[in-house]
């Protein structure tokens, strides 16, 4: 298939550096396959809505990272516009509700009594988990498009720029840098740092995934998922923007325009790799890892070797989230609010219901058996499935 390039895309490519979201690049009609219809099926999925409420602007059309969060029994969620809220996650009901007056672009993450978010602007702001105060603000590079995680009494940021901060989580003073020279072109995002024990992995634009020191942010090592191949910027584009993953002692990860790899989470040695494009990000169970690929079609791979067990392509070009499992189902959500199950052992469609009327960009969240959607609009809804 071919697409044709956007005159805001050629002239972000003829300035010389930038970064870009590729559901942004292109309209319908410059498409030359439009996303997939949906049609008319026997829904077999007995899915309801809990409740659902609403977090002001959501993400306000911004290409940002506010996604659910769910610690104990709270829920946490963020806006564009700067609230910052906990909700009781069986009821929805606001336990407490922060105006904090900034742009908040990457966040919540919760953990060590903290509420954590990133902005624009280039800080990290911790909050207190229990009542919503202000505990402390820190100054990192660059606006921050990622998830802040904390373990240890290290809260771990990854920013736009390439480089990953170790702040104190008592105080948010700086502890240790990770810097990554960033490619000249990327997508606009980052993928979130995952905290493993004593250590973190990180992945980056350069196609590069690392692990560090959880401590110390001493190198542990470093691999190449996708090496940048071809003549322009464009074709060079390896970014891992979907987040890690990691499955008892191997971390899988997966790149733009390159591959996806399975590596030892001790060594660093790549244990296989197979070609696979992928900004979404990956999902997986106890058997299988479920990725919605470029194309927003749905893969199953074998965990093992990476052979595709099985791929959907009924919603293609429907801008898909990265795929979460509820029970022998596989969900993603889509652009016009709606949140597909897919059976887990052939990937065919089992249903459908429309949660939000804005786009679900973000992954949802499963915890407990309730699945957990926050909408690009601010829409958020707690959903369960009778039959589990």
């Amino acid at each position: 298939m071919t697409r044709y390039l956007s005159i805001s895309l050629l002239a972000l490519l003829l300035s010389g550096c930038g970064s870009m979201n590729p559901v942004d690049w292109f309209t319908d009609e410059d498409n030359s396959e439009p996303p997939a219809e949906l049609v008319e099926m026997t829904e077999s999925v007995p899915a309801r809505i809990l409740w659902s409420t609403s977090i002001r602007d959501g993400a306000d059309e911004q290409r940002v990272k506010l996604v659910p969060f769910v610690d104990g029994d709270r829920v946490y969620a963020a806006s564009r516009s700067g609230e910052v809220r906990a909700l009781d996650a069986a009821t929805g009901r606001a336990l407490w509700s922060v105006d904090t007056d900034l742009e908040i672009s990457g966040g919540p993450g919760a953990g060590e009594g903290l509420v954590l978010f990133g902005t624009s602007n280039g800080e990290v702001v911790a909050l207190d988990q229990t009542a919503g105060g202000e505990k402390w603000r820190a100054r990192v590079s660059s606006e921050v498009l990622s998830v802040p995680k904390t373990g240890q009494g290290v809260v771990v940021v990854h920013t736009i720029d390439g480089k990953l901060f170790g702040l104190d989580a008592l105080t948010g003073t700086q502890k240790w840098i990770y810097d990554r020279s960033i490619p000249v072109l990327t997508l606009h995002g980052s993928s979130s740092p995952v905290i493993v024990g004593n250590s973190v992995i990180g992945g980056f634009a350069s196609g590069k995934l690392v692990m560090l020191d959880l401590l110390s942010g001493e190198l542990l090592w470093e691999i190449t998922v996708s090496a940048p191949s071809g003549r322009s910027e464009l074709e060079r584009m390896v970014d891992i923007d979907g987040d890690p993953l990691v499955i008892g002692d191997v971390v899988y990860a997966v790149t733009y325009q390159g591959e996806m790899a399975a590596v030892s989470l001790q060594t660093g040695v790549v244990l296989w790799r197979r070609k696979l494009s992928s900004y979404a990000g990956m999902g997986a169970d106890y058997a299988q890892i479920y990725v919605s690929d470029d194309a927003d079609h749905v893969l199953s791979v074998d965990p093992g070797n990476g052979s595709a067990l099985w791929k959907n392509k009924k919603l293609q070009y429907r801008k898909l989230t990265a795929p979460v499992v509820l029970g022998e189902r596989i969900l993603v959500g889509d652009f016009e609010g709606y949140l597909h199950f897919l059976s887990r052992v052939d990937g065919r469609l089992e249903g459908r219901l429309r949660v939000a009327k804005s786009a679900i960009s973000t992954q949802p969240l499963v915890i407990d058996g309730i699945v957990y959607i926050y909408a690009d609009g601010g829409e958020m809804a707690a959903i369960t499935t009778s039959d589990l």
